[in-house]
């Protein structure tokens, strides 16, 4: 028998490899669960995602070749269970993971599964790398060194290895302490106009409503705006780093751009993963375009937040010096600060 736990576990892995993300998917297959289940499963998924490059080093010492997809899943998960969870029965982690991949019709590398679970212990690894010990890419590690120092960026890729607490705003919603700070740089007050350019899923769209402004908010995805319809404020499908539809200028605008998420690595841990510096130029060019377009529908004596929660100066610093204003930073950094990874800009000071 597999539990329903690990099966989900190994489902959502699978799923995250083919370009799924974590959360996502823990969040639909989870109510199929009980409370145990489900933690166990989040437990899995998210260890194995934080853990990658630990758990792969170990793995490539016993197996001479890279295995079937499926196969390394199977051999993180048990390898994960055995080695970092406390109170998991190693005849569990290792029985399941072998009938995980039996089922698979894997026959043979089930053997090697088996094997190498059954030699898994936790005897201190001295980790050929730093990158390997951090579990963090080694690209990115050089890059946050340059822009914070290695301190700070050791205190970062430390706490993207803990789980992420949970917080809950003013709302009601779920919504990161750090993300909770950026609504407030706004200054609103009731009865002004506000536009929030790129407000899927609505947490801080929701935030700023409590403030008793006219609120519209836009998004370029249909399906995500449609998650805001309970909220008091017009919705608006548009690409906001095209020419706005707008005759009319606001009193404030918030600009929580789509970004590389590398501040919320804790939350999203398979991000570090996936993307690349070539990610960075794309993003930096629909970033400022976004501002290019808000700026034109900002009334005089107006203000403006920029925001990301990623910790990366093409999508942050270097945005805002490509436009002509005053800003005012704001920054919160892992480790240091408590909650994901923002950036913030603020302009009409």
């Amino acid at each position: 028998m597999i539990s329903p736990a690990r099966q989900i576990a190994f489902d959502i892995l699978r799923k995250v490899h083919d370009g799924g993300y974590a959360s996502d998917l823990l969040l639909q297959r989870s109510a199929q669960l009980d409370s145990r289940d489900a933690g166990l499963a989040s437990e899995i998924v998210f260890g194995c995602l934080r853990y990658q490059a630990q758990l792969d080093y170990l793995i490539a010492r016993r197996v001479p070749r890279a295995p079937a997809i499926e196969v390394l899943i199977a051999l993180r998960m048990g390898i994960y269970q055995l080695r970092y969870l406390d109170r998991i029965p190693p005849h569990a982690a290792v029985g399941e993971s072998v009938e995980l991949v039996k089922r698979l019709g894997r026959a043979p590398s089930a053997g090697l599964v088996n094997a190498i679970l059954r030699k898994t212990d936790r005897t201190p690894v001295p980790w050929p790398d730093r990158a390997t010990q951090l579990s963090t890419p080694a690209w990115l590690l050089e890059k946050w060194d340059r822009q914070f120092g290695r301190d700070t960026t050791d205190q970062m890729t430390a706490a993207f290895l803990q789980p992420a607490q949970t917080y809950i705003a003013s709302t009601g919603r779920i919504q990161d302490i750090g993300a909770q700070s950026i609504v407030p740089l706004l200054h609103l007050q009731p009865g002004q106009t506000f536009l929030d350019l790129c407000a899927a899923p609505g947490n801080k769209t929701a935030q700023a409503i409590e403030f008793g402004v006219r609120a519209i908010a836009c998004d370029i995805h249909l399906h995500r705006l449609r998650q805001m319809r309970d909220l008091n404020c017009s919705l608006v499908v548009l690409d906001g780093a095209q020419p706005l539809p707008f005759r009319v200028k606001f009193d404030r605008i918030l600009i929580d751009a789509p970004c590389s998420g590398t501040g919320t690595l804790a939350r999203n841990p398979e991000i570090k993963w996936r993307l690349k510096p070539s990610d960075l130029a794309d993003l930096h060019a629909k970033q400022v375009a976004l501002v290019r377009q808000a700026l034109q529908h900002l009334c005089p004596g107006g203000r403006l937040v920029y925001s990301t929660c990623s910790l990366e100066k093409e999508e942050n610093e270097l945005v805002i010096q490509e436009i002509p204003a005053a800003w005012q930073i704001t920054e919160r950094l892992p480790g240091l600060n408590p909650g994901d990874g923002f950036f913030a800009a603020v302009t009409g000071i």
